[in-house]
């Protein structure tokens, strides 16, 4: 559940200013494999165990005992980076007006999940546990890239857990169904921390290397409803609660230079050239993740032809502001460093399209494509190395394998996002860039469903 908004918390923290990268970007909406190879376009259909994540709903059409187990393995290439940025140029003056290309470490992360339903025999209840990765997420930039003090590695690795159950109305062909949302998350940052000084303009002064490790558990809800008025159409909605954040963790930095010492309250009189010194603190900070609202609609023209439309709503001004709190007081400097603390975020709202269709070639085969449209929620003053996020395309295919007890469905998509290009760099902070941004993701999902 300590998502990458977390992350970015804590490494703003770090530098003495609050930046935040990612949004719908951290969100892995691909949880299924069946519903990835259709462009996530499933919230009406939801008719296997992955229902769980796309409408709970779903599972109370299912018969007897399912269980799903499968992944999705998310490859990013390199992102491309092309401007100016804090640190290019030759440190501790002259640094930001430096043009460079800088490339972001290749990064491949996998988003497990498991589903289970069991639907009472004689009767219109269902239950069901599901436990993935919703919001995963890494990347590195190297140690010597002109991004340096804004990241050089982020990681977070989340476990989300859903008990659910859900109602049958067999005379309306109508379910509902309601569950809870149980996430926790590791998180890991390295940064290299800077100071400016006020009067020498494009200046940066190293402190030292900067690391966060910390972890979160928090509780939301969820609720579902299908409706089928007719064999031929279904209707979907789905809704999750935003998730109140409280994250706790320890930082630490090894100080290496005058500036640093300066920054943790120590002289260096009595320190030599190659003197180190490192010093740990707790920090905290609460963060509010946002609420979804996903619906569709899907449409059987003929007995093999399944076409869905869905469109989901973030609300991702939630994020209205991001505060941070270090324990220790040679942190103090850091907590009080410009701009204030809490820093206005501001971002908004967005919206997801999706098209998907299935095929059923024979009996036991299906052949599966979809489109998927995603909007950025980050405004440009926002957006930094973190993620890079952008508008979003993605294109999917894939097949199911199937009979009365036993499916295999898999999947590719590929994610164009829309060249980003922005000015936001910020030499008072050492936040943000001059340039565009250039990136595309491989997403790979397969998962096997067995049915007793």
């Amino acid at each position: 559940m300590r998502n990458k908004l977390i992350l970015a918390c804590v490494l703003a923290t770090m530098t003495g200013v609050t930046t935040l990268a990612g949004a719908a970007g951290l969100k892995v909406n691909e949880q299924g494999a069946k519903a990835m190879a259709m462009g996530n376009a499933f919230t009406a259909q939801a008719d296997d165990p992955s229902a769980l994540f796309y409408n709970p709903a779903g599972i109370a059409f299912l018969k007897g005992t399912q269980v799903n187990l499968g992944s999705t393995t998310i490859y990013v290439p390199s992102t491309e980076f092309t401007g100016t940025a804090p640190l290019s140029g030759t440190a501790p003056t002259g640094v930001g007006t430096t043009s460079v290309r800088e490339n972001s470490k290749n990064d491949i992360f996998i988003a497990p999940a498991f589903y289970a339903t069991h639907s009472f025999e004689g009767m219109p209840i269902s239950v069901g546990l599901s436990v993935n990765a919703i919001y995963p997420l890494a990347k590195s930039w190297d140690n010597s890239s002109a991004f340096r003090s804004q990241i050089t590695n982020i990681a977070v690795k989340p476990i989300n857990v859903q008990p659910t159950v859900a109602y049958r109305f067999d005379e309306m062909n109508l379910a509902v169904a309601a569950g809870l949302d149980v996430t926790h998350a590791i998180v890991t940052l390295q940064k290299t921390s800077y100071s400016i000084d006020p009067d020498t303009p494009n200046s940066a002064y190293e402190r030292g290397p900067l690391g966060l490790d910390g972890t979160a558990t928090d509780v939301g809800w969820n609720v579902g409803l299908k409706w089928k008025p007719i064999p031929s159409i279904s209707f979907g909605v789905a809704y999750r609660s935003e998730i109140k954040l409280k994250i706790k963790g320890d930082a630490n930095i090894l100080v290496t230079t005058p500036t640093g010492f300066s920054t943790i309250g120590m002289t260096t009189s009595a320190t030599s050239t190659y003197s180190q010194m490192r010093a740990v603190s707790g920090v905290s900070s609460t963060i509010t993740l946002p609420d979804s609202l996903a619906l569709g609609v899907a449409w059987q023209p003929t007995d093999a032809l399944t076409l869905e439309f869905d469109a989901e709503r973030t609300g991702w001004s939630s994020m209205k502001s991001l505060g941070f709190h270090f324990d220790s007081p040679q942190f103090a400097n850091l907590n009080n460093a410009p701009p204030d603390n809490p820093k206005a975020l501001n971002w908004k709202d967005v919206w997801c399209y999706k098209v998907g269709s299935q095929y059923a070639l024979t009996k036991n085969i299906d052949l599966r494509a979809g489109y998927m449209f995603d909007q950025n929620p980050v405004p440009d003053s926002t957006l930094g190395p973190l993620l890079p996020d952008a508008d979003r395309h993605s294109f999917s295919i894939g097949q199911g394998f199937h009979n009365e007890h036993f499916s295999l469905d898999l999947a590719y998509m590929w994610t164009h996002f829309v060249d980003r290009t922005v000015n936001n760099q910020d030499m008072t902070t050492l936040l943000g860039e001059n340039g565009t941004f250039k990136s595309d993701v491989h997403l790979f999902g397969g998962s096997i469903t067995v049915k007793f």
